[in-house]
């Protein structure tokens, strides 16, 4: 009697009858299935728009870069869409979101994984400094104090340099100023030079840097600023004609080994940065951990300033700590 007892409760309560009531109720409750349809269309909608943002034109007010710019940020509308197939118990719903979720990870997981390393041989930082900096020696230390062995800085000005240079003589016994942009090292530079990026004025240099471990060819850029704009759009035409410029001086560098440091004013996902993207690495995707977005400091929401490499084994790579500029400080440590 015991044992048949045992028997009936487990077949009344146990799993298994559980998930039997569940799927009786999937297959008599039709409204589980019908409502939320919206919904569902929306996370099919979202999915696609991840999966196929490049095919997204910017004919239109550069539609397809700004999604590009913040493509990591529709991932908040997964658990958004979520709550609202659970309030609405629509199964529709909730199977739905699974698409956009799944794409998101496949685009994006990899970067949620720890992926820094020990060892290398060479830190590099960059640092837009903001032209409106209302203290140049403070931020100038807080750079150095990277331990960084070459650092970049973007958006001196005529009356903010000398302060820079003062504060950053004693690191730093070799540096370069070209136009707004600047190169500070602790080996010796060579073979510098500006690079034309089609502005009509200088927001980009090259220079050789002699580490003991061989010659680099270091780039340092400042982009052209995008904005949006109503009426517009994405506006970004005079960026994407010096990512162009910068990619073919990038191809044309006769050394192996070059390291980009700069304000790119886009993101790795933007497709007008093709030019020097395709070329080169990501210190930040291949040895980062997470996003290491940049601007604006306030809250940070993308990763417009870039280390990059090629012909250079990334080792780890971050974001510093906030200095009195609009955008974070980064660095990067590599093996040559």
């Amino acid at each position: 009697m015991a044992q048949a007892y045992g028997s009936s409760g487990s077949g009344q309560h146990g799993p298994g009858a559980r998930l039997r009531r569940l799927g009786h109720r999937l297959r008599s409750d039709r409204g589980l299935w019908r409502r939320g349809i919206v919904l569902a269309a929306f996370a099919v909608l979202l999915a696609l728009v991840m999966l196929l943002h490049a095919q997204i034109p910017n004919t239109v007010g550069n539609l397809g870069s700004l999604t590009e710019t913040f493509l990591p940020w529709l991932g908040l509308f997964v658990p958004v869409l979520l709550v609202l197939g659970l309030v609405r118990k629509s199964a529709t719903a909730v199977l739905a979101v699974l698409v956009p979720a799944i794409v998101w990870l496949n685009l994006f997981g990899g970067l949620l994984t720890d992926k820094q390393h020990s060892g290398g041989d060479l830190t590099v930082a960059t640092h837009n400094v903001n032209a409106d900096n209302p203290d140049p020696a403070t931020t100038a230390q807080d750079v150095a104090a990277s331990g960084a062995q070459v650092v970049a800085l973007e958006e001196l000005t005529t009356e903010a340099l000398p302060t820079y240079e003062k504060a950053l003589a004693g690191t730093y016994p070799y540096h370069s100023v070209q136009g707004t942009v600047g190169l500070w090292s602790k080996y010796p530079l060579s073979a510098t030079r500006p690079v034309d990026i089609k502005l009509g004025w200088t927001r980009a240099m090259r220079s050789t840097v002699a580490t003991p471990e061989g010659a680099v060819a270091v780039y340092v850029a400042h982009m052209p600023s995008v904005r949006v704009k109503v009426d517009s759009g994405f506006t970004a035409s005079q960026r994407d004609e010096s990512a162009d410029a910068l990619g073919e001086a990038i191809a044309d560098e006769p050394l192996g080994k070059v390291i980009l440091l700069g304000d790119l004013n886009g993101t790795m996902n933007d497709r007008a940065l093709n030019a020097v993207t395709s070329q080169m690495r990501s210190t930040q995707g291949a040895a980062g951990s997470g996003f290491g977005f940049s601007w604006p400091a306030a809250f940070p929401m993308a990763r417009i300033d870039q280390i990059m490499v090629k012909g250079v084994e990334p080792v780890s790579s971050w974001t510093l700590p906030k200095t009195n500029s609009d955008h974070l400080p980064i660095a990067a440590r590599v093996q040559l």
